[in-house]
C-alpha cells in the first residue's frame, strides 16, 4: 500500500470551449473516476485547480484538474503535492498522447515530455519521475497541424475509441492505489484492435 498512487492529475484546459477537445482527455478520465466513486470536484484557489477527494477500498485518493491552462500545469500539481507531502513517485498524470492511436493506453513511470507542454511544465516543477497514463488521440500526420489538432474535438469514431479507453482505465484504479503497477500495466497497455485504427475524422 505504501508504494501506491495518492494523487491523480488529469491534464486539460479549463472552460467549456475546450471541454470536448482531444487535449482534455486527461480531464475526461478524472471525471469518470469521480463519477464512479461518488466524488465531486470543487474549485480550490490555493491549488490552482479543481480538486476532488475519493475513497477506494479504504484508500484516500486526491484528484486534480489544473485550471492554469496546459502550459502552467506544474504550478497546480506542485501546490497540492507539496501541501499534502505527496512524493513524486505517488503521483500519476493522465494526458493525451499524439504518438498512440485513439483507443490505446500506456502506463509508464518517468521519461521525457514528448513535446507535451503539460508534462514539460510538471517535470520542470517537480522532476520527471512521476507515473503517466498516456491516452492515445492519434496524430494529424503533419507536425505543423498538431496545435490545431489537439485543440479541436475528435470525429465521432475517434471520440468513441477515446471514450472506450477512458472507461477501460477505470478498473485499474485499485491496482494503482496498491502499488500493483505490473498488474495495472497488463490491464492498461492494450492497443485497439487493427480494424479500429484507421478511423474517420468526420
Amino acid at each position: 500500500m505504501e508504494a501506491g498512487i495518492r494523487l491523480i492529475v488529469g491534464l486539460g484546459n479549463p472552460g467549456s470551449k475546450y471541454a470536448d477537445t482531444r487535449h482534455n482527455a486527461g480531464f475526461w478520465w478524472l471525471d469518470r473516476l469521480a463519477s464512479r466513486h461518488a466524488g465531486l470536484f470543487r474549485s480550490e484557489g490555493k491549488f490552482f485547480g479543481e480538486v476532488c477527494r475519493i475513497a477506494v477500498g479504504g484508500s484516500e485518493l486526491w484528484l486534480l484538474k489544473p485550471s492554469t491552462y496546459m502550459n502552467a500545469s506544474g504550478r497546480a500539481v506542485a501546490a497540492l503535492a507539496n501541501f499534502y507531502k505527496i512524493p513524486i513517485g505517488h503521483i500519476l498524470v493522465a494526458h493525451d498522447d499524439l504518438d498512440l492511436p485513439p483507443g490505446a493506453l500506456r502506463l509508464k513511470r518517468g521519461g521525457g515530455h514528448g513535446g507535451h507542454n503539460g508534462i514539460r511544465d510538471i517535470s520542470a516543477a517537480l522532476g520527471a519521475d512521476f507515473w503517466r497514463l498516456r491516452i492515445g488521440i492519434g496524430h494529424p500526420g503533419d507536425k505543423a497541424d498538431v496545435s490545431d489538432f489537439v485543440l479541436h474535438e475528435p470525429g465521432r469514431a475517434e471520440a468513441a475509441l477515446i471514450e472506450e479507453a477512458v472507461d477501460r482505465a477505470v478498473p485499474a484504479l485499485p491496482h494503482l492505489l496498491k502499488g500493483e503497477f505490473d498488474a495495472a500495466m497488463r490491464h492498461l497497455n492494450v492497443r485497439p484492435k487493427p480494424e479500429t485504427k484507421n478511423v474517420s475524422q468526420e
